[in-house]
């Protein structure tokens, strides 16, 4: 239903085209890496991969595409970790179409945009801290990409089998991450795995 919205609003716009549609984080990365599209919108919380995790490996594969987070999280958390993965916009699911079209438009002219709320919150807890984002960011997690992916997964339910089916690796490369994933966070169960994800805007509820 939200991507239909989507593409209403951005079909009705003179000279556009979506070229793309994906249902899950990943497979917005392997459409993003075939179309080569000039802008992906993302929900920052898709099954099998975040919208985060998506826009860091978008970027990695296809460096000069705009990415447009689209969330219903409203928080100096989730403004940090957009800005440190590398999305240069940020709207909110209760911003109206309006700003949906003006994000995507001034993201195609390679021009930052967030609504009047994000931007507020940038600056308040920019000027609060005296810290830069992405410096705060990179310092906040142990875990590297490969690790946060497999977190998810774990976090959705899936078991070690699954995951390595999932990420084409081998079932103890599979175990492996597990296991230092485990390490590193201090965790000694699943159900503290899946509290960190929720925390940390991996899964929801």
């Amino acid at each position: 239903m939200v991507r239909r919205g989507i593409r209403a609003v951005m079909e009705a716009q003179s000279g556009w085209e979506i070229c793309g549609e994906a249902p899950t984080g990943r497979g917005a990365v392997e459409k993003a890496k075939q179309l080569k599209p000039d802008l992906v919108i993302l929900d920052i919380s898709m099954p099998e991969l975040n919208g985060l995790e998506a826009t860091r490996q978008i970027l990695k594969a296809v460096p000069k595409v705009e990415i447009l987070i689209l969330t219903i999280h409203e928080s100096e958390q989730v403004e940090r970790e957009v800005l440190a993965a590398g999305a240069r916009g940020y709207i909110l699911k209760s911003d109206d179409g309006g700003d949906l079209v003006a994000a995507a438009e001034s993201l195609r002219r390679h021009r930052p945009f967030f609504t009047t709320r994000v931007t507020t919150m940038v600056l308040d807890n920019y000027l609060r801290t005296g810290v830069r984002l992405r410096e705060s960011e990179g310092s906040r997690t142990p875990l590297t990409p490969r690790e946060r992916e497999v977190a998810q997964l774990l976090a959705e339910g899936k078991s070690n089998k699954e995951v390595a089916t999932a990420l084409g690796i081998s079932l103890k490369t599979a175990e492996s991450h597990r296991a230092n994933i485990m390490r590193k966070l201090g965790f000694h169960s699943l159900s503290d795995l899946v509290h960190y994800a929720i925390r940390n805007n991996m899964v929801e509820l």
